[in-house]
């Protein structure tokens, strides 16, 4: 196989770029992205108030595998989403930047059963904002 010249610059560029990387980083952005945790652990003993945060959920879900939410919270830094009824409650969380053109997000969740989704919002002021709903989830379309 042969290579032009550009070509092996741009491999010689990206080999270097990812020596220089440090793997940490990108291995603690992958941990802080699967480690949502409880509710209590982030709110850390603050309380959180009503309103200022709202959550889209369906009031039925005929399928507990794909169930879309969709929260927003103008003037977040951070949203997180619990499932309060599955084994590992954490299900979502939604970071902004100071860049952020709107503090929106969706995505769809799974939810082991019908029970109560919480989103609890940490705004600029470092105060706390939640809002909860709760998804009756059926099997085939009946009773759950």
């Amino acid at each position: 196989m042969d290579f032009t010249r550009r070509e092996t610059l741009a491999l010689g560029a990206g080999a270097a770029a990812m020596t220089l990387l440090p793997a940490h980083a990108f291995a603690q952005a992958a941990a802080d992205a699967e480690m949502v945790g409880t509710p209590d652990e982030f709110l850390a003993g603050a309380s959180a108030s009503e309103g200022g945060l709202d959550l889209t959920a369906p009031e039925i879900a005929e399928n507990g595998n794909t169930v879309p939410i969709s929260v927003d919270a103008p003037g977040a830094v951070e949203v997180r989403v619990y499932a309060l009824g599955n084994p590992t409650p954490g299900v979502a969380t939604f970071r902004f930047g100071p860049l952020s053109g709107a503090q929106f997000a969706s995505t769809r969740i799974r939810l082991a059963g019908t029970q109560d989704v919480q989103a609890i919002a940490k705004m600029a002021d470092g105060s706390y904002v939640t809002a909860m709903k709760t998804v009756k989830v059926t099997i085939g379309g009946c009773g759950g």
